[in-house]
């Protein structure tokens, strides 16, 4: 069975289908823009890779967010109240299952990527592990016994506030909700903002 695969970052999209990571027939990646313009290029290309090679069995996402997880809530699916103009409230899951007809999984990209570790990658044998990452934001992720980190809402890594020395480091951070977290003074574009003031 092929299935398909997203990655949907703050700053790119790059969407996969293939059998597993050892057999990917065909890969796309392509800037995060308006919601509108983002998810009809995703239905587009599982659309088009449905009829060139096969029909999909399922998509699984992972996601920048924060993103509601509960599927109970009947905002399940959706982008929350991220710092990413426009995407806030955007339902991505009801979106795809209703144009592409297939069964959509959907966590956090940092939770996404755990499992992937956890599957394919250096966390092979391991119930309990953290994952991080750092790029547009800074998340994290992991295994708690052998299940996925979730709670009320997902873990939020990057937003954990930090003693900051302000005449150590004058930077007030950018975060639009902590300034100072983690993910305002030290996410690629707090380092950007650091170093080229902009």
């Amino acid at each position: 069975m092929m299935y398909g695969g997203i990655e949907a970052g703050g700053t790119k999209i790059v969407c996969a289908v293939g059998t597993g990571p050892t057999d990917l027939r065909a890969q796309i990646s392509f800037p995060t823009t308006t919601p509108d313009e983002t998810l009809a290029r995703m239905i587009a290309f599982f659309q088009q890779q449905q009829q060139l090679i096969m029909p999909l069995a399922a998509i699984g996402i992972g996601s920048f967010g924060p993103i509601s997880l509960d599927h109970h809530a009947s905002d399940y699916g959706s982008i929350t109240s991220t710092p990413k103009p426009g995407w806030a409230h955007i339902n991505v899951v009801r979106t795809l299952e209703r144009e592409l007809g297939v069964p959509v999984g959907f966590d956090t990209d940092v939770n996404a990527a755990s499992l992937g570790e956890w599957r394919w990658g250096v966390a092979q044998g391991l119930e309990t592990f953290l994952y991080l990452t750092v790029g547009t934001g800074i998340g994290g992720g992991g295994l708690y016994n052998g299940w996925l980190m979730h709670g009320l809402l997902h873990p939020e890594m990057g937003h954990i506030r930090l003693p900051h020395n302000r005449e150590a480091d004058p930077f007030p951070g950018i975060c639009p909700y902590h300034e100072d977290c983690l993910e305002g003074l030290a996410s690629g574009p707090a380092m950007k903002a650091r170093w080229c003031g902009s």
